[in-house]
């Protein structure tokens, strides 16, 4: 049996509701919301914060499926972007000399994942399923060579 598609607001309200919960006071979090404001996340438990540029960002982008892509939020006025990853994600990206793995307690300032907000907007929004962008996937997309699915590789 095929589910109905969600509706777009479904969307955000799932992505909203997982992000607000990465947050020690996700009730906090949707009343900054509420006043079309950005608020902090720490991270920690739930990911950490990859950053780098935005022009970067948007290559590697291109270079990951969809399907492999947790969410990334973008500053345009600052030229930055942050890829969430795992907590463990640290140590594995520490050789690409692109991203900035932030530490636990680090905070993000997020919009919520429906609109942007002070020039941040989610270019690949949390969808509630608490995806987040595989480590390797991350580090071989920043390659030169870039990242190529398994059945995309040369022959």
């Amino acid at each position: 049996m095929t589910h109905p598609p969600m509706r777009f607001t479904e969307v955000y309200e799932a992505g909203d509701a997982w992000l607000a919960d990465c947050s020690a006071h996700p009730a906090l979090v949707r009343m900054t919301w509420n006043k079309e404001a950005l608020t902090p996340i720490a991270a920690g438990t739930r990911w950490l914060a990859a950053e780098t540029r935005l022009l970067p960002t948007m290559h590697a982008l291109n270079r990951i499926r969809g399907e492999h892509r947790g969410p990334v939020l973008a500053d345009v006025e600052t030229d930055t972007a942050w890829w969430l990853v795992a907590p463990a994600a640290a140590e594995e990206l520490a050789d690409v000399r692109q991203l900035t793995v932030r530490p636990t307690g680090w905070t993000l300032d997020c919009p919520p994942t429906g609109w942007g907000a002070e020039g941040r907007l989610w270019l690949n929004r949390p969808d509630g399923s608490g995806l987040l962008t595989d480590p390797a996937v991350l580090a071989a997309a920043f390659d030169p060579g870039g990242y190529r699915a398994p059945t995309e590789a040369p022959r």
